[in-house]
């Protein structure tokens, strides 16, 4: 599947490859901390790019299927559901019905 990556896409994963080959274990830790602190500023702003690309696709006359969009986007067909719901891709980005009890 590495063959169906964008480009752009492919020198990310590499570099997240080098990430994981530090040899020094702390020197690893630190990069890895390093690539999730900058995710979990950057996952909003990469789920918008989904969403705004589902958006422009159900808007075409007529509508591109959520199957087609799902195959384009390579997202399972929930995903796409739930990203354009607002939701993200996954059930942890969901919001709550009603506040959790405590």
């Amino acid at each position: 599947m590495a063959e169906d990556r964008t480009e752009e896409a492919h020198r990310v994963i590499d570099a997240l490859d080098q990430v994981e080959a530090i040899d020094d274990p702390i020197e690893r830790a630190v990069a890895a901390s390093e690539v999730l602190a900058d995710y979990k500023d950057r996952a909003p702003r990469l789920r918008e790019l989904q969403r705004k690309a589902i958006e422009t696709m159900r808007a075409e006359d007529p509508p591109v299927s959520y199957r087609k969009i799902a195959a384009r986007l390579r997202l399972s067909l929930g995903a796409v559901q739930n990203i354009e719901r607002g939701h993200g891709s996954a059930w942890g980005t969901k919001p709550r019905a009603k506040p959790a009890e405590e």
